[in-house]
């Protein structure tokens, strides 16, 4: 999963990265630093699974389905 911060539709940074994160292992990721949010700015969140093997939808959470 990765989540970015966008303003005006040009990335700011990466606030968190990670290629091998295992959705049975909930954790909580401190920050390195502060990060500030203005009105307007949005934040993206990009999860990949590999799912090609399955033939049905993949349940992740109440609001998140594969």
């Amino acid at each position: 999963f990765s989540f970015v911060s966008l303003r005006n539709g040009d990335q700011l940074r990466i606030i968190c990265e990670d290629n091998k994160y295992d959705l049975r292992l909930q954790e909580i990721r401190d920050m390195k630093g502060i990060l500030i949010i203005k009105s307007g700015d949005e934040i993206l969140v990009e999860c990949n699974f590999q799912t090609l093997d399955r033939s049905r939808v993949t349940f992740v959470s109440l609001f998140f389905y594969l």
